[in-house]
């Protein structure tokens, strides 16, 4: 370990080789060091920079699974509790490293967007019990992919994976414009589309467009909190928020583990360790993007080992998300971008994180708070954050070379996961087992591009005028092999 460090510029030039053999190279400039350990102000100042960028991601997820499934204003606020809670022992572990498990980089960990629609399937039909089975079983997929990741990113390409992010991001698309409406409630009441709902949901959206487009770097951080919190406000003025609802301010949240039972459905848990697999290799492109800002290796024994720690502890810190009554954890690539921002890589500042996390969960107020959102509000936050999910995704597609094989792979997935998404009685005749694990679009379009990835294959052979001309399927050729790349950065 590095002692007190002074203040300091270190320029480190990381060069990254590709499979293919290409090179790519990075500059990063950094004040503090991977093991540096920044003077207390300067560390408790860039942990405050993170908690801004993440803190409305990791409490999004609970509100909108609370809201879907009707839950009450005391169950919501311990979800929200619960989930800071864990996102805070994750982002310890993560960054300590115990023993085999977590990178021992400043990742942060939190409350991940891409279960929610199978979650929400597996909460309508087996309630709170039935989704924290299916977190703990489903996360052993994870923690398994960790072991023999080499083999599994052959399997689960960045073409695969921009397919699913891109899924991701639509399908909850849906989830947010139903909020921005005045949520499932509103349906009831005949009050959903009013121009009162959109109108709040429009404000939120703009403001944050408009933070967000800001000089200031401070602004564009925190654009998404001060959105919500002027759309909070403009909703206490019209009535829409009650704080009469909350009972108490001063008791403590104590994390009891198993609080809501705990019940196993093997289709659930299907539903949720596809989203589990995907995840893995998400948290490997992560972890590599990390590894490079921080001026650490990107390859070798010393990159693998804190790729399959890292993977690991994604998977594990979800289990323990699950007894702990929370959701999937998983690691948060917007943070990234704040360690190029702060110039500070030091793991050390992840602790500083981890213990506010903790504080903020183990006080009722700020679940009972932010529990009482407007479905509107919320609605005009998520659904600018879920179409910057889709664009990810693409994104990733687009970096890939996209030839006859990646756009037959691309229409079978879209295809089947946006049809189960659309028209959910497509299954109805199913036998329940294969509806509960193909309700969401997510899961469908998953499995759909990992068994279209593998069985199609396509040759193709360069003519003398430059084109491409596709000849027969590989089963005429044993010799194919796809050009599709085997590893993701997202930088």
């Amino acid at each position: 370990m590095a002692d007190n460090a002074q203040h300091k510029s270190d320029e480190v030039d990381v060069t990254y080789h590709e499979p293919n053999g290409t090179v790519q190279e990075m500059r990063t400039e950094l004040i503090y060091g991977l093991n540096d350990r920044p003077p207390v102000k300067d560390a408790l100042f860039a942990a405050l920079q993170h908690l801004l960028a993440i803190f409305v991601a990791i409490i999004t997820p609970p509100l909108i699974i609370a809201g879907a499934l009707d839950f009450d204003l005391e169950t919501t606020s311990f979800l929200v509790s619960m989930s800071l809670f864990a996102s805070g022992i994750s982002t310890y572990i993560q960054c300590k490293r115990l023993g085999p498990i977590g990178c021992g980089l400043l990742c942060i960990q939190g409350t991940s967007f891409s279960f929610i629609s199978p979650i929400i399937a597996a909460g309508a039909t087996g309630g709170l019990s039935m989704i924290f089975g299916a977190v703990i079983a489903g996360s052993f997929v994870e923690m398994a992919v960790s072991r023999v990741l080499r083999f599994t990113r052959r399997i689960i390409t960045p073409l695969v994976s921009g397919i699913v992010v891109t899924l991701i991001g639509l399908s909850l698309i849906k989830i947010g414009i139903v909020s921005c409406g005045g949520g499932y409630g509103a349906m009831s009441n005949g009050t959903f589309g009013s121009m009162e709902n959109l109108g709040l949901a429009a404000l939120v959206l703009v403001s944050i467009l408009i933070f967000n487009r800001s000089s200031n770097r401070y602004l564009r951080m925190s654009s998404i909190v001060i959105g919500l919190a002027i759309g909070y406000a403009v909703a206490f003025f019209m009535g829409r928020v009650d704080f009469s609802q909350i009972q108490g301010y001063g008791s403590l949240n104590v994390p009891l583990p198993f609080k809501y039972g705990i019940d196993f459905d093997i289709s659930a848990i299907i539903a949720l360790g596809i989203v589990y697999l995907i995840t893995a290799i998400e948290a490997y492109g992560d972890i590599t993007a990390n590894s490079l800002i921080s001026g650490e290796p990107v390859q070798g024994p010393t990159f693998i080992k804190r790729a399959s720690g890292g993977i690991l502890a994604d998977g594990f810190n979800s289990m323990l998300a699950g007894v702990l009554n929370s959701f999937p954890n998983s690691i948060f690539a917007q943070n990234n971008g704040m360690i190029q921002l702060t110039g500070v890589a030091s793991r050390y500042v992840g602790y500083f994180i981890a213990i506010f996390l903790i504080i903020l969960g183990i006080f009722p107020v700020v679940g009972n708070v932010f529990s009482l959102i407007p479905d509107p509000v919320l609605g005009g936050a998520t659904l600018l954050m879920f179409g910057t999910v889709a664009a990810s995704g693409i994104r990733i597609i687009a970096s890939q070379h996209i030839n006859r094989k990646a756009i037959l792979v691309m229409a079978i997935a879209f295809s089947f996961g946006l049809s189960v998404e659309l028209v959910p009685d497509i299954l109805k005749q199913m036998p329940e087992i294969i509806r509960n694990i193909f309700t969401s679009g997510i899961t469908t379009g998953g499995v759909a591009a990992i068994l279209a990835n593998i069985l199609i294959q396509i040759k193709e052979e360069k003519v003398e005028d430059g084109q491409s001309a596709v000849s027969a399927p590989a089963a005429a050729h044993p010799d194919t092999k796809s050009t599709t790349a085997n590893n993701t950065k997202r930088i």
